[in-house]
């Protein structure tokens, strides 16, 4: 699969593919979970704070998957820690993106009934999703960037209209003390904030797909910095718009935001129906990307052709999809995936660099 020419993708195409990739659930429960973490205005502060440590994880990442080009983790972690250590790693993460994948299908079925399609059941919401998402996984990686490149555009404009509109509710009040309560509590949320750029860790196999390898750092700069405008304009206006003590009695206080305006003599007055379509094109995205981790990990480890793992996995992921028995179970599955990313993406590969150092494995020749 990775030997066709056909499966390759720019460099641009990369950094939306990850871009899309991270900007989903965060956009909507960001401001609150992080203001419950460090109770502050100061969550601003955060957001750039976490982007700083994303970045650092994502650069390791780079660093060890240049000296493996045209490969991706799943083929080279056995090179590094053996046999028996690489495929338990590699099934750590495979389960990670399969868990991952089921979360973001349940969660965009729980707030599409919560707030566009009341009483309809859930699975008559996720399964259209998954068979649409099977579909696209089909046409292979560059189907899955073709889908990102045209979705990311359309997020932006609509994202940016809808925000902005919402100015005139603005109190730059609500932002203030800067550091009011000194730097502890900013430090606080660092964990929550950081794993909102998780996305990143797509590198691991999407690095053997890139036309020029040898630009990686420059797309994990560029897919993190971009999410980065994404979060601080998110958390920015919604604490500017209800403060802190608004934030944290809200469970999609984005939407809210959204919902809080009318204006009144255009052709839609009320926005949150935009917001939410290209909200749900980007947790689809999501999907489908963690997904297409999943099915690609597990046809790499038996070596074989990844199609039929597509199908194979989609009863799985929807049985996962459907174990959390409520939105608090739901939450709690996040945050369980959330702690096995510190590990898997922020421990895991800067151990695996050093040790990829120490036995003197060179960068490839073509980065």
């Amino acid at each position: 699969m990775i030997s066709n020419p056909k499966d390759r993708i720019s460099t641009s195409e990369t950094v939306v593919f990850i871009t899309s990739y991270n900007i989903a659930i965060g956009i909507l429960t960001l401001p609150r979970v992080t203001v419950e973490e460090i109770d502050s205005p100061d969550v601003w502060i955060t957001v750039i704070l976490g982007a700083l440590i994303a970045l650092t994880s994502s650069i390791i990442i780079v660093k060890l998957s240049q000296h493996f080009l045209e490969k991706t983790f799943y083929q080279y972690c056995e090179e590094i820690v053996g046999k028996l250590i690489g495929r338990a790693l590699s099934i750590l993460i495979i389960i990670y993106f399969l868990t991952l994948s089921a979360l973001e299908i349940r969660v965009l079925a729980e707030v599409t009934g919560f707030y566009l399609l009341e009483n309809t059941p859930q699975w008559a919401m996720i399964m259209p999703m998954m068979w649409i998402g099977i579909y696209l996984l089909s046409g292979g990686v560059n189907s899955l960037a073709r889908l990102c490149e045209i979705i990311f555009p359309i997020t932006v404009i609509i994202f940016l209209l809808v925000l902005f509109m919402s100015f005139e509710l603005f109190e730059i009040n609500n932002l203030r003390p800067v550091l009011g309560l000194g730097v502890i509590p900013p430090l606080k949320g660092l964990k929550t904030t950081a794993l909102s750029y998780t996305g990143f860790e797509a590198l691991l196999f999407l690095i053997a797909f890139m036309k020029h390898p040898g630009k990686s750092v420059k797309v994990a700069v560029m897919a993190t910095i971009i999410p980065l405008v994404f979060y601080l304009l998110t958390v920015i206006m919604v604490i500017g718009v209800f403060s802190i003590d608004g934030v944290v009695t809200r469970t999609w206080p984005t939407i809210d935001l959204i919902t809080s305006y009318e204006l009144r003599g255009l052709v839609f007055e009320r926005f949150d129906s935009l917001l939410l379509a290209v909200w749900v094109m980007q947790i689809f995205a999501t999907f489908i990307i963690t997904y297409f981790g999943a099915a690609l990990g597990f046809a790499q480890l038996v070596k074989k052709n990844i199609q039929p793992f597509i199908y194979v996995l989609l009863p799985i992921v929807y049985i996962v999809a459907m174990i959390p028995k409520d939105l608090n179970d739901v939450f709690t599955l996040g945050d369980w995936i959330g702690d096995t990313a510190i590990f898997l993406f922020g421990i895991a590969p800067l151990l695996l660099l050093i040790i990829t150092k120490l036995k003197g494995i060179k960068y490839d020749a073509k980065t």
